[in-house]
């Protein structure tokens, strides 16, 4: 199996970030000064200095502490599934990291990725859930609400640092990663000083860094062709074809590991930077490789390989995560029924 190397600033920065090393050390100042600024934003905020927006209706935020992906995108996928298993009206709102536009746009299941953003149309296609982006998260909850009034749940894909949005629930999801070697940025991962206050943290790895609660996750046995139809990963092993697996994510790494533990056996993986266009990337043509990659790459991939096969990810935090969830989002409604003006008071 051959992969592309990884860039060795890029490597020497992600392995700085997980231990205390010469350079961490280095840039120690840097990651003092990014506390000073975190600190005084969210004191804007709290002063009310800078002001913090509300809607009328709960809102979840499901983000992380730390640079780059730990798994929210799944997270946020599982969460719509259970509140519309409680019969519920969730919608979802995003900035659509990657996107070339700028203005508020809802999210639908034809929209084109680099409109709207990857994760969002994922989102869109997969949970059938109303989505709307936009630069300010404010703006698009509004958006959403004005053009779909039934929806009385918003989860927030990312933002936990966007302060300007009031929330009610926080989510914090952590990967392996956990807070790395604890700095803040760019000595370390972290955007914002750990520990802090949040309502609850979730673990997206096999092996949690600290207390929180648990989740189970792995890839489909079946992938899915571009007109829908799907296809045992069992029987690509059968058929003689090479494989190939190219993944554009913060952690390419962990899908190639999940597909050689199903027992494929990968002859080539290619690693491209999240959220890439894959509009220069060359397919390579020194052998009839069979495409595997991650269902957020194929949104994008079809369009040029329309015969590339999205392995999908089946996510599922532990029971109790939902119980508590569930029990702060009831606590989340009651307020704002006794608030006389539908959101919660100070």
């Amino acid at each position: 199996m051959v992969q592309p190397p990884t860039p060795r600033w890029q490597a020497s920065l992600t392995d700085n970030w997980q231990r205390r090393g010469p350079l961490a050390w280095l840039l120690w100042p840097l990651s003092l000064l990014m506390r000073i600024l975190v600190h005084l934003r969210q004191g804007l905020y709290l002063s009310g200095l800078l002001r913090q927006h509300s809607v009328p209706v709960p809102v979840i935020v499901v983000g992380n502490v730390v640079a780059g992906g730990a798994g929210k995108t799944p997270v946020v996928m599982a969460l719509v599934q259970h509140l519309r298993g409680r019969g519920l009206h969730p919608g979802v709102i995003s900035r659509g990291y990657g996107r070339r536009t700028l203005d508020c746009l809802e999210v639908h299941p034809d929209s084109a990725p680099h409109e709207v953003g990857d994760e969002p149309a994922l989102i869109r296609r997969r949970s059938g859930v109303p989505v709307f982006v936009a630069r300010r998260r404010i703006e698009a909850a509004r958006a959403l609400l004005q053009a779909h009034p039934d929806i009385d749940v918003i989860v927030s894909d990312d933002g936990l640092q966007h302060l300007a949005l009031a929330r009610d629930i926080e989510i914090c999801v952590f990967d392996d990663r956990g807070v790395g070697n604890g700095l803040l940025l760019p000595a370390g991962p972290l955007r914002e000083p750990w520990p802090r206050h949040v309502d609850l943290v979730l673990h997206t790895g096999s092996r949690p860094a600290f207390t929180g609660y648990i989740s189970q996750r792995a890839l489909a046995p079946q992938a899915v062709r571009s007109d829908g139809s799907r296809v045992s990963l069992l029987s690509l092993t059968l058929d003689g074809r090479p494989l190939l697996a190219v993944a554009g994510t913060a952690r390419p790494q962990a899908f190639f590991d999940m597909l050689q533990t199903l027992g494929l056996p990968l002859s080539l993986t290619i690693a491209r930077p999240d959220h890439d266009d894959y509009a220069s990337w060359q397919r390579p043509r020194d052998r009839d490789y069979t495409l595997l990659c991650t269902e957020k790459d194929a949104l994008k991939l079809w369009t040029l390989h329309p015969d590339a096969l999205a392995v999908p990810l089946e996510f599922a935090p532990e029971p109790a995560f939902f119980n508590a969830l569930d029990r702060l989002l009831a606590e989340a409604r009651h307020a704002r029924l006794s608030s006389p003006h539908g959101h919660p008071t100070p």
